[in-house]
């Protein structure tokens, strides 16, 4: 971006950008921002109640604020750390926030303006112009500032907007032009309607008809059978965000016979057969052996796998529905109803 001052004449100054780090030391980016805190946040002015405010694990915090609904909000810029670093950073200190009560924000207020005799409250109602006072630290908040804001830091402060946990993250850019002039523009790249964009878009659980349509003819050919044979025999079928689970309901508690994918997924279309945590050790080894037997399902070592990457036969698909069946009646027949899920029941 090329950013230029508009001269009396008419005439244009280019200014250069240039990194903040050449002629400037952090600090001075922090005593900028604390002296203008107005477009630290998004939906709002902040006030600064303290600058480099010791926490207890002997660390500092580059600057501690308060917004307009009394929410405390930690302010910390990037440095030259990486971004694991910077994000553990700033939870940390928002851990460490979050135990402040009124009293101890009263104290971090003292000690950043000694000489002040307006309190924690008064000073809030005048700055943001209220006429009732607020309660203080009901939540927290956390900006990261810096020259780039990088990828892996712009995807976990999504994740933790949308979790509820509010992050705003700034990019700030410095220009100076030859005669000296200088600018400082600033971009809220993760914001609150950011988080509240990725909470939107999060997926939701596909039904029978669009998981089928997600498949291809010989998987639809498939799973088709199998839902049917649920459906039947009174099965659960429980669906997911790209597949479905087939399993039985017995003494409150469900126990699964295989689960399903399409070609979409990172696994490919496939089934895996499942034996039930409460079905006897020496079942699940006889399951197993049927399972290979049907010459359907591959093993993968620690598991069988079929892939439906061809059509099958219908002696195939019958033997496949016999195969589930089998699994279904097994399940039934030794699982003891209120047994605990891991624990072996001999019949």
């Amino acid at each position: 971006m090329r950013v230029f001052s508009v001269e009396p004449d008419g005439g244009f100054t280019e200014y250069e950008q240039l990194p903040f780090e050449t002629d400037h030391a952090e600090a001075d980016l922090e005593q900028w921002l604390e002296a203008n805190p107005g477009g630290i946040l998004e939906d709002g002015p902040l006030l600064i109640i303290g600058r480099q405010v010791p926490t207890d694990l002997g660390k500092a915090i580059d600057l501690l604020g308060v917004d307009r609904e009394g929410n405390v909000v930690v302010v910390e810029l990037k440095r030259d750390r990486t971004p694991r670093d910077v994000v553990a950073q700033a939870l940390e200190y928002a851990a460490f926030a979050a135990k402040l009560d009124a009293a101890a924000l009263e104290g971090v207020l003292g000690e950043y303006h000694p000489d002040e005799p307006r309190g924690l409250a008064e000073q809030h109602r005048e700055y943001f112009d209220q006429s009732e006072a607020v309660a203080f630290n009901k939540d927290q908040r956390i900006v990261i500032i810096g020259q780039q804001v990088m990828p892996e830091i712009r995807q976990t402060a999504l994740f933790l907007g949308a979790k509820g946990i509010p992050v705003t993250c700034v990019e700030f850019t410095f220009f100076q032009a030859a005669a000296g002039g200088r600018l400082l523009s600033q971009e809220i790249v993760v914001g609150a309607e950011h988080a509240r964009s990725q909470a939107t878009a999060r997926p939701t659980r596909v039904t029978r008809s669009k998981f089928l349509e997600s498949c291809d003819d010989n998987g639809r050919a498939v799973f088709t059978r199998l839902l049917d044979l649920a459906d039947r025999k009174g099965m659960s079928i429980s669906w997911g965000y790209k597949g479905f689970t087939i399993g039985v309901d017995i003494g409150g508690a469900r126990e699964l016979i295989c689960y399903a994918y399409p070609p979409a997924s990172r696994f490919g279309q496939v089934l895996y057969p499942e034996y039930g945590k409460r079905v006897p050790e020496e079942v699940v080894e006889q399951l197993w052996e049927k399972t290979e037997q049907t010459g359907l399902f591959r093993s993968t070592g620690k598991a069988l796998v079929c892939y439906i990457d061809r059509a099958f036969t219908d002696d195939e698909l019958d033997a496949l529905v016999a195969w589930c069946e089998s699994v279904e009646q097994a399940t039934r027949e030794h699982v003891v109803p209120g047994a605990l899920a891991g624990q072996t029941v001999s019949s």
